[in-house]
């Protein structure tokens, strides 16, 4: 998630004299437009026009740059600078794409995020390297275990936190991975700032570390059907991973989590550009006893987009069970503009279960659902990039904005 964009800027590789600006209020299906054409259209229309996004050799880079100033829930106001890169790795459209999303925010609640995210494809298709690495210094709220809390149980955490998280896939059959990685996450400089006097809190109870160290392997099978992971219209993406943490390694403690997740997309109708898009995100902990700020949380899946009408880290335990769908449709014919609408509910293990450890028998909490719908802008026509700006309203009185660069599943 990023904060809501009051200014944007999509700049293209390639120039061509022979190319023709497309017209912005241009509405012919055929003559997609993107915030580059906008740009040149608005401000550079002396300027030798580049070559239309649309068209481009499949040799070519191209780069969306967002600069951006806004707020969000877990942010308060922002600025931020985002960009994202698109590119085929070989000769041929028929290929993948491979794509690298980044950014820089600072906040309103002092918070420093730089997250640097890439989907990298060898030219022959057959490797695939995944990168989540991420810096936070992050005061942030949390709420305590399960979903029987409410908004006022929140207090302010604060610490630095680092991740490396790295993964090679190799093709086994047709869209069918199988990978392995490595994950390391430390946190540092840990603290609670205003919590209630006189009682414990969850995490107190769970157990409080001034730093925690988590170190392991990943080991996952892949099927991904999608040729555009950055705004899909159709197949489908299974993932799931087994991700054991090692004292040997470097890691605090033993323990074991297992992530399935799912993602398909259909186009309704079959002749349009609009998609029902279905999302499921399971995580599950087990033989152990992971750090606090790692058990599964709202908003804390590797593209910080689950339980969007809740704050991030609402809802936290050693399992959770999540459910998304959304329907994504044109706006404007010239694709500059698009709306969506969307529905999730999540559920999480109940806190006696998640401060009992490794407990033989796990019980869940109340499902906590939201809805809410959003607008696209589209970025970079070349690789479907949007800017996506939802509003969610969740259970408990909880509602607010949600801001992407790319789409949220």
């Amino acid at each position: 998630m990023m904060p809501l964009a009051l200014l944007s800027v999509a700049a293209i590789a390639q120039e061509s004299s022979d190319s023709k600006i497309p017209k912005f209020f241009s509405y012919d299906p055929q003559d997609q437009v993107d915030m580059a054409d906008v740009s040149r259209e608005l401000f550079f229309k002396k300027i030798q026009s580049k070559s239309d996004t649309a068209v481009l050799s499949s040799a070519d880079t191209h780069t969306s740059l967002l600069p951006a100033a806004g707020y969000s829930l877990q942010t308060g106001f922002a600025v931020v600078l985002g960009a994202n890169l698109a590119f085929y790795s070989g000769g041929e459209k028929s290929e993948h794409i491979s794509s690298l999303l980044t950014s820089v925010t600072y906040s309103q609640y002092k918070q420093f995020i730089v997250p640097l995210q890439t989907n990298i494809w060898s030219k022959d298709g057959r490797y695939n390297f995944q990168s989540d690495w991420r810096f936070l210094k992050y005061p942030s709220y949390t709420y305590g275990l399960g979903t029987r809390t409410s908004l006022c149980d929140g207090y302010m955490i604060d610490y630095y936190y680092v991740r490396l998280h790295q993964n090679m896939s190799r093709v086994i059959s047709k869209n069918l991975y199988a990978g392995i990685g490595i994950d390391l996450d430390f946190y540092w400089d840990i603290e609670e700032l205003n919590p209630d006097s006189g009682k414990q809190t969850d995490f107190e109870n769970y157990g409080l570390h001034d730093a925690e160290t988590a170190i392991g392997p990943s080991f996952d099978l892949l099927y991904d059907s999608r040729k555009n992971s950055v705004n899909p219209d159709q197949g489908a993406y299974l993932n799931i991973s087994y991700r054991p943490k090692l004292r040997f390694l470097g890691s605090d403690a033993n323990w074991q989590s297992l992530l399935i997740e799912y993602k398909g997309y259909k186009k309704i109708p079959a002749n349009s550009d609009n998609v029902v898009a279905l999302w499921s995100y399971n995580w599950f902990t087990f033989s152990g006893k992971p750090p606090y700020l790692l058990l599964p949380s709202t908003g804390w899946d590797a593209y910080v987009n689950t339980g969007r009408g809740f704050i991030q880290g609402r809802y936290r335990g050693s399992d959770m069970l999540y459910l998304e769908t959304e329907y994504r449709f044109n706006i404007t014919s010239n694709g500059l503009f698009g709306g969506v609408v969307f529905a999730n509910a999540e559920t999480f293990s109940s806190q006696s279960s998640t401060l009992a450890g490794n407990a033989s028998f796990k019980t869940f909490d109340p499902v906590q659902p939201s809805y809410g719908l959003g607008i696209r802008l589209k970025l970079n026509k070349f690789s479907k990039a949007n800017l996506c700006i939802d509003y969610g309203w969740g259970t408990g009185g909880s509602r607010g904005v949600a801001v992407n660069l790319g789409e949220v599943f």
